[in-house]
């Protein structure tokens, strides 16, 4: 069976490493390490399970529903599909992902660049959204061949030179079993299952455009698995090498604001001399992330929101300049909205996204009733918590 060609397939490897590797996996990782200590590869494996494993088992789902994530969360119901799909578009959208990131970028790159205030950040850092963004179909070559180029040039060089010559390690009073387990919530936090699924729904429409009538439906779905894994295998790397990173050197920064993290490791490790590597970092993982989020959010302005009154480009400018306003917020008060947000509608979607997966590969019909009584509990739980 012919498959795209292995340049097609490594690009696209590559820029879905990228889309998934945003601002928040920064600090993340080295979070794992510090909490960990002795027990990092502990530590490593739990933050893999629901910060690899679970983002992969999306994508791999949402490509057996040939990219459709209409059809994906459907499966619940029109109404309650189409009210998922809604809320999931809030969460990574204007409201609260996209501002976060450009607020968290701003808290992480400011280091370097001075004291350039909020409103001109935005503003550069929204047109060069818009510039990577209005082509859609030019997105995957961009971060496939640009932008996820540089962001590993640069975390591996951080990384290489971090754990050569570190001289000290953190310890923890946590057992392994605790460091893997305390470590699976932190990978939980990065949300990045539901990025996986409608970043997954962007690659095989643009693969569809790219590859029109040549590709069948099972040589599309394989190139976007082997992909796919290129993708996590490289995310899964760079995890565990940032993970030994915060072991070593993230002793006496457990207080640290975590936007700024990464920063002051980096700077631990590369001095002052290497800001323009670490500044390189930031850009990129958070520029990779936000125009694939700026994609999705504007393909679904224009077709469901707007009904198609309204060209890809105008939708753009529309979730761009939203993004710009909810910006001037604060990260504070950002993350304060997206807790409870995400607090109900993450363990639904996972629910949801292991239910359709078993039912794509193994025809298991039941969807409704699980997703529902996670909803329950869930909600139940978060009123109690309430009261």
């Amino acid at each position: 069976m012919q498959l795209i060609n292995v340049r097609d397939l490594i690009t696209l490897g590559l820029a879905i490493f990228s889309m998934f590797f945003g601002a928040g996996n920064l600090m993340y990782p080295l979070k794992v390490g510090l909490l960990s200590g002795e027990h990092t590869l502990a530590g490593f494996l739990g933050f893999c399970l629901t910060g690899v494993l679970l983002p992969l088992i999306g994508l791999c789902a949402i490509i057996l529903f040939d990219g459709d994530y209409n059809r994906f969360f459907g499966r619940v119901g029109r109404v309650p599909g189409a009210l998922l799909i809604f809320a999931c578009m809030i969460v990574i959208g204007p409201l609260i992902a996209m501002p976060r990131i450009v607020t968290l970028s701003h808290t992480m790159i400011a280091p370097f660049v001075g004291n350039i205030g909020l409103s001109p950040f935005t503003f550069f850092f929204l047109l060069i959204t818009f510039l990577g963004t209005y082509k859609e179909s030019r997105i995957i070559n961009l971060l496939g061949n640009l932008v996820s180029p540089l962001l590993l040039i640069s975390l591996s060089i951080i990384v290489a030179k971090g754990c050569w010559s570190h001289t000290q390690s953190a310890t923890t009073e946590l057992s392994g079993l605790q460091s893997f387990l305390e470590s699976a919530v932190v990978g939980y936090q990065t949300l990045d299952l539901i990025g996986a699924i409608f970043f997954s729904a962007i690659v095989v429409s643009l693969l569809k455009q790219s590859y029109q009538g040549t590709l069948s439906k099972a040589q599309l779905m394989i190139s976007s698995l082997i992909s796919g894994g290129i993708g996590a295998g490289l995310l899964a790397l760079v995890y565990g090498g940032m993970a030994y990173l915060g072991r070593f050197y993230g002793m006496g920064f457990e207080h640290v604001n975590e936007g700024e993290l990464f920063s002051v490791v980096s700077f631990k490790i590369l001095g002052h001399s290497g800001s323009i590597i670490i500044a390189v970092a930031v850009l990129m993982a958070c520029y990779s992330t936000i125009v694939a989020l700026a994609a999705v959010v504007a393909e679904y302005v224009q077709h469901k929101i707007l009904r198609n009154y309204v060209s890809f480009l105008q939708a753009l400018l529309i979730t761009l300049g939203a993004t710009a306003i909810t910006s001037h917020f604060g990260l504070t008060t950002i993350l304060k909205i997206a807790g409870p947000l995400m607090d109900f509608f993450y363990p639904v979607i996972i629910v949801l996204t292991l239910c359709n997966a078993a039912n794509a590969l193994f025809g298991f019909k039941t969807v409704k009733i699980p997703v529902a009584l996670t909803a329950a509990v869930v909600g139940v739980s978060q009123l109690m918590t309430l009261l």
